[in-house]
This record gives C-alpha cells, sequence and structure tokens, in this order.
C-alpha cells in the first residue's frame, strides 16, 4: 500500500477555551479528542484548556473531575501519563455567561495560561453551551477583548449546530455573531464532516480518473442518503420536542453530504474554492416540495424484549407530541450535472439499524444482449460510501454465476478503512479540533452555506407547522421507518437499498 502525502504536524501554541465545560459534550467527545491528539503528537507542547461553566468546581476538583472522566470515556488503557499531561494543563472559570465580569476574569485567567504554557495569546473558544446562548456569548467575549486579532495572534470562535431554527433566525444569528467578530474567524462545527469517510468521499471523487467522467446524470440514475439511529431521544426530549428530525439533521449533517456528494471539480482544495462549489449546489437545489417528503413518529416496538417505548413515552415528551422523528424527502438539482437525477434523503431515530451512507446508484445496462438467456433482469450497479459505522467504500456489479448457461450474480468489491489503516479510537472531533488549531476551515460551514440549507428545506417546514399530522405514532421502534417512505420511492419505480 502506498500513501502520498506528508504527515501532518503538530499545530502552534494556543489555548483552547471551552464554555459549558461542565455538560456531557465535554466529558464524552471533547476531552478524549484532546488525548488522541496528545497521543498522535498533534497537540503543541505550548498548550491549555480554559473551561468554563456555573458548574460549582474549584481548578483542583475539576481537574480531578475531568481526569475520573479521561479514564472512563478513553477507556482502561488510558495512558496516565498523557492524561496527567493534560490535566495539569486544565484551568477552571466558575461563573454564568450573562454577567460580564466573569469574561473580564476569563481575559486574566488566559493571561495566566499565557505565561505558565507559552500560548503566545492565540485562543480558540467551543462553545458547548446551548443554542440560545450563541449570541451573548460572542458579545460578552467581543466586549471582554477577547476575539481581537492584533500580533499574530488568532481568536476563533467555535460553535455546533443547531444554526437557527429556520432561515430566517439563521440568518439573524450570523447577524449577531458577525457584530463580533469577522467571518473568518468562524469555525461552524458538523461532527459528521470529522468522519474520515466523509473526508474521502473529495479524495474518492477528484483524485480517481475513473469515476469523475461517469459522475453525471448520463451514467447516474438516482442517489440514496440514508443516516439511520437505533437509539430513540434518550435524555434530549426536551430539546427534540423543538427540533424534530427535520431541522435537527437535514440542514446540516445531510446537505452537507448532498453538496459534497454533486458538487463540480474546485479549482484547488482552499476552503474558499470548496465551499464556493457547495454553495453552488445548495443554490441549485429546487426548494423542497412538500408533497415529495413524508414525516414519520416511532411508536413502541413489536416483538422485541424488552419493548423499546414509542416517542410519546419519553422523558420530557408531550403524551400527544406531534414531532417527527423520522423525515425522508426527495430533492432535485437544477443544474446541468445533475438535471433529472433525484436525491433521496432519510433519517430517523429507533431504526433498523446504526448506518450513515451514500448510495450512488447507476443507470441499467441495455438488456437486449440478454433476451436469450436465463438472466431475468440486470440489476443497477450501486456505488456505496460507508460513513458509519463500519468506514469505507463497495462497488457493486454483475458477475457470471459459474456453470453451463448465463446466469448473473451481484458481487462487490469492498474497501474497509480498518483493513488498510488499522482502528484508532476516535471520537470524530479530532480533526475538526486540529483543523480549527491550524486555521484550517475546509471542513467548516460558512454563513451562506448555512442560510441556503434552510432554504432548501423551509417549504417543508412551513406546510407542516400549517398540518398537524393525524397518523403518529406511524412506526415501530426497531423497524425502516413508515412505509409512506417506502412509497416515496416507489411512486418513481424505485426503492431503498436494503441493509445486510
Amino acid at each position: 500500500m502506498e500513501i502520498f502525502g506528508s504527515h501532518a504536524h503538530a499545530a502552534g501554541p494556543c489555548a483552547m477555551v471551552i464554555l459549558g465545560a461542565a455538560g456531557d459534550l465535554t466529558k464524552r467527545l471533547l476531552f478524549p479528542s484532546i488525548y488522541n491528539l496528545r497521543k498522535t503528537n498533534l497537540l503543541p507542547e505550548s498548550f491549555g484548556i480554559v473551561c468554563m461553566d456555573r458548574a460549582d468546581f474549584t481548578e483542583d476538583t475539576f481537574r480531578t473531575h475531568m481526569a475520573d472522566m479521561m479514564h472512563e470515556f478513553v477507556g482502561a488503557d488510558a495512558d496516565p501519563a498523557i492524561v496527567s499531561w493534560v490535566d495539569e494543563r486544565i484551568f477552571y472559570v466558575q461563573g454564568d455567561f450573562s454577567d460580564p465580569a466573569n469574561f473580564t476574569r476569563l481575559a486574566g485567567k488566559l493571561s495566566e495560561v499565557d505565561h505558565a504554557h507559552g500560548t503566545a495569546g492565540n485562543y480558540f473558544f467551543y462553545m458547548a453551551v446551548a443554542p440560545q446562548f450563541f449570541s451573548l456569548v460572542a458579545q460578552q467575549l467581543c466586549t471582554a477583548g477577547l476575539l481581537e486579532e492584533s500580533e499574530g495572534r488568532f481568536r476563533r470562535l467555535v460553535i455546533e449546530k443547531p444554526f437557527g431554527h429556520d432561515q430566517v433566525s439563521a440568518k439573524q444569528l450570523n447577524q449577531d455573531l458577525l457584530k463580533a467578530m469577522k467571518e473568518t474567524q468562524i469555525y461552524r462545527i458538523d461532527h459528521y464532516l470529522g468522519k474520515e469517510t466523509v473526508q474521502n468521499m473529495l479524495a474518492f471523487r477528484f483524485a480517481n480518473g475513473i469515476f469523475e467522467p461517469i459522475w453525471n446524470r448520463r451514467y447516474i440514475d438516482h442517489v440514496q442518503i440514508t443516516v439511520a439511529e437505533t437509539v430513540g431521544v434518550e435524555e434530549r426530549g426536551g430539546f427534540y420536542e423543538s427540533a424534530g428530525a427535520l431541522r435537527d439533521m437535514v440542514p446540516n449533517h445531510i446537505l452537507q453530504l448532498v453538496s459534497l456528494s454533486a458538487m463540480e471539480p474546485p479549482i484547488s482544495f482552499s476552503a474558499k474554492a470548496i465551499h464556493d462549489e457547495q454553495v453552488k449546489v445548495l443554490d441549485a437545489i429546487h426548494p423542497a416540495d412538500p408533497l415529495e417528503a413524508v414525516r414519520g413518529q416511532y411508536g413502541p416496538s413489536e416483538g422485541t424484549d424488552p419493548q423499546m417505548p414509542g416517542y410519546r413515552q419519553e422523558v420530557k415528551v408531550a403524551p400527544d407530541s406531534s414531532t417527527e422523528t423520522f423525515v425522508a424527502a426527495k430533492l432535485l438539482i437544477d443544474n446541468w450535472r445533475w438535471a433529472g437525477v433525484p436525491f433521496y434523503l432519510r433519517t430517523g431515530k429507533r431504526l433498523a439499524k446504526r448506518v450513515t451512507e451514500v448510495v450512488v446508484q447507476f443507470r441499467r445496462a441495455p438488456f437486449a444482449l440478454f433476451r436469450r438467456t436465463a438472466v431475468q433482469e440486470l440489476p443497477p450497479n450501486q456505488l456505496i460510501m460507508h460513513l458509519q459505522p463500519d468506514e469505507g467504500i463497495s462497488l457493486g456489479f454483475e458477475a457470471k454465476v459459474p456453470g453451463p448457461g448465463m446466469n448473473l450474480g451481484t458481487v462487490d468489491l469492498k474497501f474497509a478503512y480498518t483493513d488498510y489503516f488499522g482502528k484508532e479510537s476516535r471520537t470524530g472531533y479530532e480533526t475538526l479540533i486540529y483543523d480549527v488549531m491550524i486555521g484550517d476551515p475546509i471542513l467548516f460551514q460558512r454563513a451562506d452555506m448555512i442560510e441556503a440549507g434552510w432554504g432548501v428545506i423551509n417549504p417543508i417546514l412551513e406546510a407542516w407547522k400549517n398540518k398537524k399530522p393525524t397518523v403518529f405514532p406511524n412506526y415501530p421502534a426497531g423497524s425502516w421507518g413508515p412505509n409512506c417512505a417506502d412509497d416515496l420511492l416507489g411512486r418513481d419505480g424505485r426503492k431503498w437499498r436494503t441493509q445486510e
């Protein structure tokens, strides 16, 4: 196996500030990611972590708490030397976000970190906070002078979706953020884009000369994108009641996959060149037709032991809730490459299997050659990009079954990341945090991308707001969703790829 390209190097001196640091995101994902970055020598020696939250910790008790969490979430084989290295670089500021004095204290703590660990005044702020605090925290950081870039120092802000709850609120959030800092300082994070196979979509399309010539309407019949989860809403019922599957997944995760699948070749791998092409795709998508979108809500499971509860039985969910936990839709891209090629999307909770994949289905070959053979039909070829949990790429094609006569069978060419590159303990955030430290925004979303994504689904949001569903729940937990999702493709003579 040949590997082309240089290995990544350690980032430069900097401090990471986690706002809302006492929550689950920090202990389950952010600190394990920091651990993994240190393990792979991608963190600078001049590094510090300042955590801010209203939770009642002292610096020492917070360090002890985070060390325990790293051992729990990294695993029993966590290297004590790495845990200790991270632990001694943790600082804590206790206070809520409404008081400007707390941000003055934060600035003082960062000066202390600069002196103790040589972080050189380079800071990036990670908002592990509820969305309603994004604008407030950005303004408080600005007022405290913490977003001002001078003398070669960088100041960056990381926010994680949801970026608004519709197009109007997304535009307002962007305006609020841009009052506090420049667009180049904002890193809108989507953890799906930290997955190796998502990034590999660009490499797969543009580094291999055999695929790009057939990546168009002449050869491709349609594209399916599935993001399926086996879990329910768990403890997030309160959030999910105000969001739903459409808002939670489609304008960010799924439309990012659409744009990466459908974009034109960029002129370079610079962030601006890639983002420009992604925006062109999003702008070319017809606003979604509500008649080409379906929704569902899971009820109790059938035939499982123990039985899984329905959505309306989950914590903090209304007993008559009309919030969707499943959505499927058909989108059309009105440009030269994709005119007439439907992109089918589906995502949901409590489905039969945890899987995220992009399926590119090619047009069937002409059948004329096989009319006087035992072949009954020619299945279409499918190229499948498996994004999770088993990352890889597979291609299905027809081959002759050994023996007399002409009989065909579908075989697969499969590439699995673990077979070629080994399995690493990763959260998916390592690449994204590292990219923030080195100032590479390729895997992050620009303001115009966010607004264009909301524009695509806005007609569905409006239609569903004015017409409540009457058939919820309409699929049992542990199934593949409501029958209307199958009908969505069935009307076009197509069907979802059968999961193994």
